[in-house]
């Protein structure tokens, strides 16, 4: 139905889409995931033609959108838009809001306009407000009414940017509800969302957007339970992560435990913690591993999650089989055991980094 070919929007500081490329099927029902400002809401405003694409193309049933010739108008019939922000006309009724771009776009009679509107309040629960004005109305019921009337004009697609981001989180679930039922009536829809449990229950794909291209796109157990990219696996499990990488004897270990500090502190990571990172840090790679491997890079990577408050500290390396358990520093392992709470290693051979140790660390 769509495909997005090299999409890309540059503006004269950023580039929020760099080389965006996916093919959005009849009925599909995508989540958009991924950090802040990766392009997320730009996407969905290039797709319905708010934002003009700086290149590549936007093929709407095979026509190609993003051609200049092309009547933009003709797009936006058939794809309706949700803003975070509701966009409610304040000296409109709620039904006058509903009624407004069927009569005028799509030239329905009064009656006409009037029966639908009232159709879809009943529809997102809230009939019997027709006659009242946003400004009395809670945030939840104005993005309801703002469905409603995206709904008003029968699109094909329907575009929502962060739906429930403004909303007080008592009101999230009354326009999730909504959402949800939308979802079941075989329309074409892409939501943009930090509700990771919302975007995994009612999509049957999801796209995490990083870095402005699509980085993974698959069904929401690929994606949330079994993410290719490191990247997405960081973002769903939400990872804060240092890397170093140890490339002599004669690194700047003293720095190092500085960017260990800045790096707990960003992450609010409890002392007791921090000081077992650090720990954990300095005896396998100054006391057990440097030692032996004089010559082998040491690529360690700290990594710590918000939702289970644990950290890692993974440290990955190359040459032959070498368990720092089989070492010959009893004293450092012993130390190193006692103060975390699983420590495993693991070989792979022929990968380049073939050795990998694993030290987790509770909260």
């Amino acid at each position: 139905m769509i495909e997005l070919i090299h999409l890309e929007k540059k503006y004269e500081q950023t580039v929020p889409l760099k080389d965006v490329n996916a093919v959005i099927n009849r009925g599909d029902v995508i989540s958009v995931i991924g950090p802040s400002g990766t392009g997320k809401s730009t996407l969905l405003r290039c797709i319905n033609l708010l934002e003009k694409p700086t290149g590549g193309q936007i093929l709407l049933d095979g026509e190609d959108i993003t051609d200049p010739k092309y009547d933009a108008v003709k797009a936006r019939r058939r794809m309706g838009m949700v803003f975070q922000s509701f966009n409610l006309f304040g000296h409109l009724t709620v039904i006058e809001n509903l009624m407004l771009a069927p009569r005028e776009i799509l030239k329905k009679t009064k009656q006409e306009a009037y029966d639908t509107g009232i159709a879809l309040l009943k529809r997102v629960g809230l009939a019997g407000r027709e006659f009242q004005y946003p400004d009395q109305l809670s945030g939840g019921q104005k993005q309801r009414i703002a469905i409603a009337r995206t709904l008003a004009m029968d699109p094909d697609v329907i575009l929502l940017d962060e739906p429930t981001s403004a909303l007080d989180p008592t009101m999230v679930g009354e326009v999730q509800a909504v959402i949800r039922d939308l979802a079941g009536t075989g329309k074409t829809m892409m939501i943009v969302t930090h509700e990771m449990n919302f975007a995994r229950s009612i999509c049957n794909r999801v796209f995490y957007m990083d870095q402005g291209v699509i980085f993974e796109d698959g069904t929401p157990e690929q994606v949330f339970d079994h993410p290719q990219k490191e990247q997405t696996r960081r973002f769903i499990h939400k990872l804060k992560v240092l890397e170093l990488l140890i490339d002599s004897r004669e690194y700047d270990f003293a720095g190092a435990g500085t960017l260990i500090d800045q790096y707990c502190l960003r992450s609010d990571i409890l002392l007791r913690v921090k000081y077992r990172i650090r720990l954990a840090f300095e005896e396998l790679v100054q006391q057990i591993l440097l030692p032996v491997l004089e010559r082998t890079a040491l690529h360690v990577t700290v990594e710590y999650s918000e939702e289970e408050k644990t950290a890692t500290v993974i440290i990955a390396y190359g040459g032959p089989r070498y368990d720092p358990a089989e070492g010959k520093n009893d004293l450092a392992y012993t130390v190193l055991k006692r103060s975390i709470s699983e420590l495993t290693y693991q070989y792979t051979e022929g990968a380049e980094l073939s050795n990998t140790i694993r030290a987790v660390i509770l909260s």
